[in-house]
């Protein structure tokens, strides 16, 4: 028997694939798809309609589709062009390859895409981002999701921007350890921050918070994923209403706070959902008992019941 809180704690998550039957029959929010799932056309396809057909609520269906070192397809196909190759070979070229992106994913099934990349890449020794981001300039990046988004909502796939407040001036990444990034909130402001203040003011459907720890918004290295500094200047000051998503938990940069923790202090902070690329017994385990601490704060299950609200308005709009 499914609870009520239990159900919208489960809407939280989006799993990767595994032993995702029990969570879809409990209300899992979505699916993210790595390589290793996809191994020919068909065999993606049915196994996308499978999990369709078993979830209770209609689920994100997602993946990392940016093009260049960033795709999941290479199994099929050839990879395209990254973010910033394609953009040096002009707008034409970038809305085409983002459309045949776009439209290969809606074939398939696929309604999420968590792309494009935000980031302004000002460090030229940034280990994660460099050709991910479209530019070291923030008109130039603006642009470029300009571009992307407008694709993917041409074929009806919700285009989910990364990585807030912006990780392109980090020197070490985030999947192995907790990046800091000491720039001052108007340099911030002026550079990092400013594509993702113009999507916002643009309607951007979704935005992935990072695992950064960025000095303007805390003193102690608190991931800005966990950040109630962070997320809030995402709410208030940007007067953001949309889907807040986290990176994924498993990285490095947020795993030393412990799972339980960590989600407990991204919903204390204003974020909607977690991305976990494994749907193991550990994972299971940590919605159920999640679900467990919300019940027992009315804090955090109004919170809990708010972050339904935005993420059953989002799958309204494309599911």
């Amino acid at each position: 028997m499914i609870n009520s809180m239990e159900k919208l704690v489960y809407q939280m998550f989006i799993l990767g694939t595994g032993n995702l039957d029990s969570a879809l029959k409990k209300g899992l929010g979505g699916v993210i798809f790595f390589t290793k799932d996809i191994e020919s056309e068909d065999q993606f396809k049915k196994l996308i309609n499978d999990i369709k057909t078993k979830s209770i609520i209609p689920p994100f269906l997602s993946i990392d589709q940016e093009g260049g070192r960033v795709e999941r397809t290479e199994n099929i196909r050839p990879r395209r062009l990254s973010a910033r190759e394609a953009f040096k070979k002009g707008e034409t070229f970038l809305r085409k390859q983002s459309e045949e992106i776009a439209s290969e994913l809606k074939d398939y099934g696929i309604n999420l895409n968590f792309s494009p990349c935000a980031d302004v890449n000002t460090n030229p020794n940034n280990p994660i981002i460099g050709e991910r981001s479209f530019s070291d300039n923030p008109d130039d990046v603006i642009k470029g999701i300009e571009i992307v988004t407008e694709a993917y909502r041409k074929y009806s796939i919700i285009p989910c921007i990364k990585h807030f407040p912006g990780h392109g001036d980090a020197d070490k990444d985030s999947h192995l350890t907790l990046p800091e990034i000491d720039l001052p909130l108007e340099e911030m402001e002026k550079i990092h921050i400013k594509p993702f203040k113009y999507t916002i003011d643009k309607g951007i459907e979704m935005i992935m918070a990072a695992h950064l720890h960025c000095t303007c918004f805390d003193k102690a290295p608190i991931p800005s994923s966990l950040s109630k500094n962070a997320i809030g200047y995402l709410r208030n000051n940007l007067n953001y209403d949309g889907v807040i998503i986290t990176d994924d938990m498993v990285m490095k940069g947020v795993q030393d706070f412990g799972s339980l923790e960590a989600c407990i202090m991204a919903i204390n902070a204003g974020a909607d959902m977690f991305i976990f690329r494994e749907s193991d017994e550990k994972t299971l385990a940590l919605i159920e008992n999640l679900a467990r601490e919300v019940s027992k704060s009315k804090e955090l299950s109004d919170r809990v019941k708010k972050s339904n609200e935005r993420i059953l308005k989002l799958k309204s709009r494309i599911l």
